[in-house]
């Protein structure tokens, strides 16, 4: 669909770093307190999160999610231009004032 369009030349390729970075040896990553368990039993236990590109006629934007487990639905967002700590921020802001005080809530 996109052989005969300017679209493909723009389209980075599967392997593409979108933050950019390069790998500098193995990074110590925070335990798996989730657990692959994705059930609650109540509003804002826990809340899972997640970065996506979009591409539009103007560029990339980076999209940034935050979920209810228990609703399933979307309690926080931001779409930006660039991937950055301030659009993940941006989008748990926005949870937090949607939901109110979540001093308890495991983000993951």
């Amino acid at each position: 669909m996109l052989r005969n369009t300017d679209a493909q030349e723009s389209i980075p390729p599967a392997c593409w770093n979108a933050t950019g970075g390069k790998r500098r040896g193995r990074r110590r990553s925070a335990p798996n307190t989730l657990d692959r368990d994705f059930t609650a039993t109540a509003p804002n236990q826990k809340w899972v999160g997640d970065i996506t590109y979009l591409w539009t006629m103007e560029g990339w934007l980076y999209l940034a999610v935050v979920i209810d487990l228990f609703s399933r639905k979307v309690v926080g967002w931001s779409l930006q231009e660039r991937m950055t700590s301030e659009l993940v921020c941006s989008a748990m802001r926005m949870a937090v004032k949607t939901r109110g005080c979540v001093a308890t809530t495991l983000c993951h």
